[in-house]
């Protein structure tokens, strides 16, 4: 059976609150309070223990992290990477009136020793569980006392030097990274914006985001797979195109995209043993779809789930009901 190691170099105390009618600049009385160890690949391997697969987290944790991570539930899941510092604590409130409104802490910076420490560890839960995808997740951080981001590349080779192929979710910096080393990266799971930015392209119906992931695609990505919210998921391979969408009522947003990438990556594992690319994005979009319409970020049951027959070449003048379009440069012209 393959398996699936997820490594998030940022992990976060995700604390969650309800309230009815968020006032600005005014006193908020929670009605609801939630706390919960996260960060996407956190959220990711915990969405993947619904199925079957085998899957490790490798995190690195502050003492108040841990202190979580000691959860009975949590301790077969975590490889937990000890650090001096604190855990960053991510704040969501929701409000039938506003929606999602959330409050990231940066990535907390690393020292070299214990980054060097996150890829030991990756490496050993690769052979412990004979794992065929690593999964990079999540914000990355600097190193302690340095200007640049850890170094992703050395976990990225080796992974690949032990049989397993690597998924890429990330943002700005490290994402361009991912992208100019595809030799590395199999699979890359941008969100629309991300997309957008990524490739300078305005995308503004479902042929766009297409044409943005060929782009990728014909960059050396094998798998290219765009969440797009309320409009779903889509995926780009070799064997072709496929877009899959569930309706969902809205609760909570935070850690949708990660919950897609469980089922993505769940579904992708064909009977026979090949990647199902069909299964896998109908998977995705059925997965991020229940995750939206839980209050908490960790999607925590598949009773509900309604999984769609993914399509193979959607129209392509769909518009997106959620548009996306690269930031525009705010440098004045001399």
């Amino acid at each position: 059976m393959s398996g699936i190691v997820t490594v998030t170099p940022a992990a976060a105390i995700d604390q969650t609150y309800r309230v009815d009618g968020l006032r600005l600049g005014d006193v908020n009385r929670a009605v609801g309070v939630s706390t919960e160890l996260s960060g996407k690949g956190v959220n990711v391997a915990r969405a993947v223990t619904l199925s079957p697969l085998p899957v490790r987290a490798v995190v690195p944790m502050g003492a108040d992290g841990r202190i979580l991570a000691d959860d009975p539930a949590l301790r077969t899941l975590l490889a937990v990477v000890p650090t001096d510092g604190r855990t960053r604590v991510n704040t969501t409130i929701l409000d039938a009136a506003t929606g999602t409104t959330k409050v990231n802490e940066p990535a907390i910076p690393l020292r070299a020793e214990d980054w060097a420490a996150v890829v030991a560890t990756a490496g050993a839960e690769i052979d412990r569980i004979g794992a065929d995808w690593l999964v990079l997740s999540g914000t990355i951080p600097t190193v302690q006392g340095g200007t640049g981001l850890v170094d992703i590349l050395q976990l990225l080779r080796q992974a690949g030097d032990r049989g397993a192929r690597v998924a890429v979710d990330t943002a700005g910096a490290a994402l361009e990274t991912a992208v100019a080393n595809l030799d590395l990266v199999h699979l890359l799971k941008p969100n629309a914006h991300e997309l957008a930015e990524l490739t300078g392209r305005e995308l503004l119906t479902i042929g766009d985001v297409a044409s943005a992931a060929d782009e990728l695609h014909r960059a050396g990505c094998d798998l290219v797979y765009v969440s797009m919210g309320a409009d779903g998921a889509l995926l780009r391979t070799a064997a072709g195109l496929w877009h899959a969408h569930v309706a969902a009522t809205v609760v909570n947003t935070a850690g949708a995209g990660d919950a897609s990438l469980a089922g993505f990556l769940v579904g992708l594992h064909g009977e026979d043993g090949r990647d199902d690319p069909a299964a896998a994005v109908a998977s995705a979009a059925a997965w991020g779809a229940l995750a939206v319409s839980s209050a908490t970020t960790i999607l925590t049951s598949l009773e509900a789930l309604t999984t769609p027959v993914a399509v193979q070449d959607p129209d392509p003048t769909t518009p997106l009901s959620e548009p996306a379009t690269p930031p525009r440069d705010e440098t004045p012209t001399p």
